[in-house]
This record gives structure tokens, C-alpha cells and sequence, in this order.
């Protein structure tokens, strides 16, 4: 691994001036490393930090280049020349850190919840530790001490150009399609996740789902496979007292949990004592609000209908609230739902899309915006009466034709819900 004085012998180009561009940049100047330059293709942006030079010549004259996450080859064909340049800040992390422990996460669902509860299993267990990568706080900017654990959420937009990564624990949650647009294949989009063991060696561990245990055999990975077993869990599940935590919804990453626990020698109790603290992420499966015997659950952050049917296996009388952005090759198949799902409300400008996978198989309305959705429950409501009931958004889609985030569409909803609580009285 190199140095950071030997990276101060190499050149640099920062590409992108978003929050990991510019994080990167400070690393350089905590670091005294000179030899970079900067380039982001929204001149406002290049303006407002430096002055613009050649890109061209830019491209063709640095060691590396340091790509932000967001920007896929697939857009930018300019860049697929000097691919074998490009590297990120997870690469920069892993060169000039090559002491510290860290714990890497990637999947298509559950990285967020299953870094934060290994953040709070390992710190109630006093452990040292420090949480950062694609769950918030860049990995740059994370402060950390000696024999400290860096736990990372590793996105698949980082890994795809990472080169240099190299984890102590390294956990593939699961697969499922995705973000297809930006990879350009299903393959594309595995290999960037593989990514995380490629480099470990004999005394490194792989977590890995048994649906991906063939894939990870074929590579012939150097490191130790471990399969998490959803069995052990559930002998001990019923014993923590959380409802978010014994909710379906988490026993995959659970599962996954507790197999870590295990490795690092947490017994039992302890692993008990300590989830029983541990509170939920906003907008998965948030139960944010209960009035008599309806439940709003914000789970906005379901982009894909592989995210949503947990929910919808979990539930009863729900009133389900579906539509977005559509993944590429998405599907929603609700057989195995119906008897759960009382009405569905299509919101998001894609409603065609939605309406045409859902005809005939579900009573639903197109309501086009969350403000009338609820409008709208709230009649479909007075006419029969339920038992407990489940206002639910768990979109099966990407927030971007309506909201700038999946963020802003959860508290957009909860607003909604909580400023018109007591017509639900």
C-alpha cells in the first residue's frame, strides 16, 4: 500500500465538486499534497472553487483521476479512455490507511440499517469506531483513533471505480436490480459489488448472502466465506425488546448482524442488551405516527419493488401508496400480496407505467400527488371499518419525477399526514 508521502508524488485530477469532490480536496490540503487539479462539468460550480483549465490536457497528464460517485462512464463517454485512471476517495481511504480495521457494506437494500447497527452493536460493546462512506459523512472527513473500526456503506456508484479497496470484513447483503441505467448491465452492476473482496486476503472475512454464494466461489476470493444463517437468529430474535428490530422487515439485516457479532465474540446477551436501544433510520419502515388504530409507516426509501414487498408481506389492511420514478427492468408482482393490501393510490408522473402492472389485480386510484392521496384515504376510509390499518408509502420507485430525494418525499409525507391527523379520528 502507498504512503501518504508517496502519494505526494503523484498528480491528480478531482473530478466532480459535489460533497466527495470537495471532501477529497481537503484531504489534499490536510495532507499537503500540491499536484492536483480540479474539473467539474457544471462551470458554476468549477467557477465558484477554481479557475477552469484544459480538461483534455488535464485528463492525459494526471496519475489518477478522482471521480465523484455520481457520474457514470455509461454518460460520460469522454472519460471511458482513461478508465484505468480512474480511482475515488474509498481508494485514497485505503492507501493512506492500511493500520485501521474496517468493515465494508454493499447490497442493494439494507446498507444504511445494517451499517448503523453495526455502529451501535460494536460502540455498546466498547469498541472504538467510526461510521462513514455512502451513509452520510465522507470518508475523508471521518475522524478516528488508533484501533479504531471503520464501518463503510459502499455505494455501487463507488465501487464501480474503485481500484484500491480493501476491507477486514467485507459484507454483501443482497442483489437485486438496479441502478441499471448508470452500470448498463446486470453484470456490470454485480462486479462493481464484488469489488470489496477482490484484494482481501486469507486472514480477511466475506459475509456473503447464500443466494450469492456461488457467484463468490467462482471468483475463487482469497478470503474467509461466511453465510449468514437466518436460523441462528431466530432463536434469539423474540428476545429483543424492539419492535423495529422483530419487525420481518430486518431479518436480513439482522441476520447478517448477528454473524458479525459472532466474530468478533459479542455473546448472546450482550448482542440482546444491545439492539434493544437501537433505534429505527428515518423512512425505513418509519412508524412515525399512530392515532387510534391507524399506523402511517414512511418506508420511502423502497426505490425498487424488491424493497416494498417486505413491507407488504408484513402487513395487514393496507393502504398502499405506490409510484415514482420506475427502476429499469423493475416489476411489480402483487399476487403474493393481494389478500394484505386493501387499496393502492398511484402518485409520481409515471402513473401509466404503475396502473398497467397493478390492472385487475388491485383496487387502486390515481391520485397523482401525496396531499390528495391522503385526501383520498381518508373517504376510502369512512367507508368500512377495519381493525388495525396501515397507511403505507413504500414507493417500489425513485423519488426524482416529483421530490428531490427519497428524503424530502418521507417528510413531505409526514408532514402531510401529521397536519391532517384528526380527520382520521
Amino acid at each position: 500500500m502507498l504512503q501518504t508521502s508517496k502519494i505526494r508524488e503523484l498528480s491528480f485530477l478531482v473530478y466532480g465538486l459535489g460533497i466527495t469532490g470537495l471532501s477529497v480536496i481537503k484531504f489534499f490540503k490536510r495532507n499537503n499534497i500540491k499536484n492536483f487539479q480540479v474539473w467539474d462539468d457544471n462551470q458554476k460550480n468549477l467557477f465558484k472553487y477554481y479557475k477552469p483549465k484544459n480538461l483534455v490536457k488535464s485528463l492525459n497528464d494526471v496519475d489518477y483521476i478522482i471521480l465523484s460517485p455520481g457520474i457514470s462512464l455509461m454518460k460520460n463517454k469522454k472519460l471511458l479512455k482513461f478508465k484505468e485512471k480512474i480511482i475515488t476517495d474509498l481508494d485514497l481511504f485505503y492507501l493512506s490507511n492500511n493500520k485501521l480495521i474496517s468493515i465494508v457494506v454493499t447490497g442493494t437494500n439494507g446498507k444504511s440499517t445494517t451499517c448503523k447497527l453495526l455502529a451501535h452493536l460494536l460502540k455498546m460493546n466498547n469498541f472504538k469506531i467510526a461510521l462513514g462512506g455512502n451513509i452520510g459523512t465522507p470518508i475523508l472527513d471521518l475522524k478516528y483513533k488508533k484501533n479504531c473500526f471503520v464501518i463503510i456503506e459502499a455505494s455501487s456508484f463507488q465501487l464501480s471505480h474503485s481500484k484500491f479497496i480493501c476491507p477486514d470484513y467485507a459484507l454483501f447483503l443482497n442483489l437485486t436490480n438496479d441502478h441499471l441505467d448508470w452500470h448498463g448491465s446486470m453484470a456490470n452492476y454485480l462486479n462493481s459489488k464484488l469489488k470489496i473482496f477482490k484484494l482481501q486476503k486469507k486472514n480477511h472475512f466475506a459475509i456473503v448472502n447464500k443466494k450469492l454464494k456461488n457467484i463468490f466461489i467462482k471468483k475463487n476470493f482469497s478470503s474467509k466465506i461466511v453465510i449468514p444463517d437466518f436460523k441462528n437468529y431466530k432463536n434469539i430474535k423474540f428476545k429483543i425488546d424492539n419492535d423495529y428490530l422483530t419487525s420481518e422487515i430486518n431479518n436480513e439485516n439482522m441476520s447478517f448482524v448477528y454473524t458479525i457479532s459472532k466474530l468478533f465474540k459479542i455473546n448472546k446477551r450482550s448482542f440482546i442488551n444491545s439492539m434493544k436501544s437501537f433505534k429505527g433510520l428515518p423512512h425505513r419502515f418509519e412508524i412515525f405516527l399512530k392515532k387510534d388504530k391507524t399506523i402511517f409507516i414512511n418506508d420511502s426509501k423502497a426505490t425498487s419493488f424488491k424493497a416494498t414487498q417486505i413491507a407488504l408481506s408484513s402487513l395487514k389492511n393496507i393502504f398502499w401508496i405506490l409510484g415514482g420514478l420506475p427502476k429499469q427492468g423493475d416489476k411489480i408482482k402483487v399476487s403474493k400480496f393481494k389478500k394484505n393490501i386493501v387499496k393502492c393510490y398511484l402518485v409520481g408522473t409515471n402513473t401509466n407505467f404503475f396502473k398497467n402492472q397493478i390492472k385487475g389485480k388491485l383496487t387502486f386510484s390515481v391520485t397523482k400527488n401525496l396531499k390528495n392521496t391522503i385526501f383520498q384515504i381518508l373517504k376510502d376510509l369512512k367507508l368500512k371499518k377495519y381493525n388495525t390499518k396501515y397507511i403505507l408509502l413504500s414507493p417500489a420507485a425513485a423519488s426524482y419525477d416529483q421530490f428531490s430525494n427519497f428524503e424530502n418525499r418521507g417528510n413531505e409525507f409526514k408532514r402531510i399526514c401529521r397536519k391532517y391527523v384528526k380527520k382520521f379520528s
